[in-house]
């Protein structure tokens, strides 16, 4: 469900100084890309299970609607089940008429906010969340959305407000210490960057987001074993990012063992052929012993 950082690791001095340089623009590279992903992958509003976006159960909801069709619940999960299949438009759609039905539902208002990021409309978005928190202040999961949206669009302050709001709600979506992190992170405060991280993996051990996270905080402060561990622990979850290899490839090449570097690095670039850390690593392990 990808990280923002401007300050990073601390090259080794045994390093020399175009291998600092590299390892620093892979580690940034690699932050920013991590960001955006997770970004994109935030989960919805509403927790479904992927069957829940199959065309069974969207053909039952619809059967549900038609013989209560002034239901707004009904359309909210509809919505939420297009929205997990793919079918942005429909979803919009559903949540409307949901509002229509009931211009209270501030869970509707949070729903259609997050196709509407997923969409790119971050102006019907921040709309959306604000009516959403207009109706219930105390909404967790409409701070954390709001936050992301402000987070992607670089007001990190505006960002950071929401998701603690969201902790002082004492929200149980991993979403907010997750996010947290990634804000501390970016500041070079990652010893409340790991916590937050931690605090994640908590409520959600099964997602590789905050393990990567985590692990980027942890090379930063000079902690090898530790990020090679939570590396390892985010490919395991996922093993089709490049991010996450390239994060593991770093480890190997801070080791000087710069033939499992080049096999991570090789395995990223496979991945995603365009991604420039990867192929980077590949050009400074390349040949290792």
């Amino acid at each position: 469900m990808t990280f923002d950082a401007n300050r990073f690791v601390s090259p080794e001095a045994s390093e020399t100084p175009r291998a600092k340089r590299s390892l620093l623009f892979a580690a940034l590279s690699l932050t920013a890309l991590l960001a955006a992903c997770q970004t994109a992958s935030v989960p919805n509003v509403i927790s479904l299970d992927k069957a829940q976006g199959s065309s069974e159960n969207l053909a039952s909801l619809t059967a549900t609607l038609n013989a209560d069709p002034r239901n707004p619940e009904v359309y909210n999960v509809r919505g939420t089940a297009y929205g997990r299949a793919g079918q942005n438009r429909d979803a919009i759609k559903d949540f409307s008429t949901a509002l229509q039905l009931d211009p209270n539902f501030y869970q509707a208002y949070a729903n259609r906010a997050l196709v509407y990021r997923q969409l790119g409309d971050s102006k019907d978005a921040l709309a959306d969340y604000n009516a959403a928190i207009r109706l219930n202040a105390n909404y967790d999961k409409a701070y954390i959305g709001r936050g992301n949206l402000y987070r992607t669009a670089g007001r990190n302050r505006e960002a950071l407000a929401d998701f603690q709001k969201a902790i002082d709600l004492n929200t149980t979506d991993p979403r907010a210490y997750h996010n947290r992190g990634l804000l501390y992170q970016r500041d070079g405060q990652h010893k409340q960057a790991i916590e937050d991280f931690s605090t994640a993996i908590s409520l959600q051990a099964d997602a590789p987001e905050p393990y990567s996270g985590r692990g980027v905080s942890y090379l930063a402060l000079g902690d090898d074993e530790n990020a090679f561990n939570d590396f390892n622990t985010a490919l395991k979850l996922d093993d089709k990012s490049a991010e996450y290899w390239t994060n593991q490839a770093l480890v190997y090449e801070r080791r000087n063992q710069k033939s499992r570097a080049f096999k991570s690095y090789a395995r990223a670039a496979q991945l995603d052929p365009s991604y420039k850390p990867a192929k980077d690593g590949m050009d400074r392990t390349r040949g290792g012993a």
